[in-house]
């Protein structure tokens, strides 16, 4: 995409042809292994969150030509059990259904294929989203067992980095870039304590859809339904003190800890995207439009820095101009990475993750992208604002940067 040397537009002008936005939602976050998902199969956390999206777009699941899904951890990439999630919803045989996995980014790049398909006249409408059960799917699957040994043993550094740990390179970020262990502790208080008072305030009710799994019943022992309705992974209250006192996870020097970083969290999201004039027609009126989305490539070993790339690209990519972007949703993977790239950019802090992030929320890395998405339109709302960025880093060394336009 970035190869595109797309001629600067008025991205505020309306086209018949605009790829918008009819729906934007979330199921709760909740902590690997120990929330609300911990018994339940990754479907089963998607399926009510396609159908709420389907719903609020005020659409027939039959409008749906195609859906798209990213995810990261499951079986066979969650090509079968999600089509199979997808007709155990109720969408017709007629929609189509495949996923993809650019990592933390799954889910953004999953809306920005389907708005590609829309753009070229492929499609009509089209659902994309993203789900991570990380309780039942974490573990050997994030890091591949079965690679080519000409591969392991390359000579080639940035092929051998691809299967570097994400908290190694959270540390060269940190090294690099300068970002100590007092900065980290102190932004993650700091998304802690937004994202608490977003909850209190019920500023996340717009866009979280409660979800209904079996758990296993610690009394019982036996798997009864259990109503999931708001993320836990929020700390209310959290003092620099207590993050402070934490161990580094990634050696003894290090700064990178369970608390500064992205939580584990299983969780899901869904969007509905359509041609401007297939919604016109149906009188039905969209959150806003997708404008356009840039991917820009970086070491492995220092992948959280990629935002640092994409956004730009983004911005000359869109003919638009940092201050000209009200909210940003930069994803947390690591305090020492979201610092360096807040600082790189000279962004306004005011306007990154005003509800909190990842570290905060969670990480269900598969759903992150479009989760943001719901979070950015939630906010973008409620600030009254207009231009948003969802942007982050994934493992391999990329950034993924895209723009939405909320309409009033």
């Amino acid at each position: 995409m970035a190869a595109f040397n797309r001629i600067a537009r008025n991205v505020l002008q309306k086209s018949p042809n605009d790829v918008v936005l009819l729906a934007a939602v979330r199921s709760p976050i909740n902590r690997s292994f120990k929330g609300g998902y911990k018994d339940c199969h990754p479907e089963d956390i998607l399926i009510p969150v396609m159908k709420a999206a389907v719903q609020r777009a005020q659409i027939d699941y039959k409008d749906v030509n195609d859906a798209m899904i990213g995810n990261v951890l499951a079986e066979l990439g969650f090509a079968k059990t999600g089509r199979m999630a997808l007709n155990h919803a109720g969408f017709p045989n007629s929609t189509t259904f495949h996923t993809v996995n650019r990592q933390c980014s799954s889910s953004l790049q999953a809306i920005t294929h389907i708005s590609h398909a829309i753009m070229v006249g492929q499609i009509d409408v089209g659902l994309a989203g993203g789900v991570e059960n990380m309780s039942r799917n974490y573990g050997s699957r994030g890091v591949p067992t079965d690679v080519s040994p000409a591969l392991l043993g390359s000579t080639v550094k940035d092929a051998r980095d691809c299967l570097m740990p994400m908290g190694i390179t959270s540390e060269n970020v940190a090294q690099r870039y300068n970002v100590d262990r007092k900065s980290q502790d102190e932004y993650a208080v700091r998304s802690h304590g937004r994202a608490s008072a977003a909850q209190k305030e019920g500023r996340f009710d717009w866009e979280i859809v409660p979800v209904t799994v079996q758990r296993m019943d610690e009394t019982t022992g036996q798997l009864t339904g259990f109503e999931v309705t708001k993320d836990d992974g929020i700390r209310h209250g959290l003092t620099f003190d207590k993050v402070s006192t934490l161990k580094p996870v990634f050696g003894e020097d290090g700064k990178s800890t369970a608390g500064n970083s992205s939580q584990i969290s299983d969780g899901a999201s869904s969007t509905i995207l359509a041609r401007r004039s297939w919604a016109d027609e149906r009188g039905l009126k969209p959150l806003g439009r997708f404008v356009g989305t840039q991917v820009s490539g970086c070491a492995p070993d220092e992948m959280g820095i990629g935002p640092i790339l994409a956004i730009p690209s983004l911005l000359k990519y869109t003919g638009t101009e940092l201050k000209d972007i009200d909210i940003i949703e930069l994803n947390e993977a690591f305090a020492s990475q979201t610092l360096a790239c807040i600082r790189s950019l000279g962004l306004d802090e005011e306007k990154v993750n005003p509800n909190g992030g990842a570290i905060a929320l969670g990480h269900p890395t598969g759903a992150t992208g479009a989760r943001q998405t719901a979070t950015l339109f939630a906010e973008l709302r409620r600030q009254d604002k207009e231009l948003g960025v969802v942007s982050m880093c994934a493992s391999t060394g990329q950034g993924v940067a895209s723009l939405f336009i909320r309409e009033v």
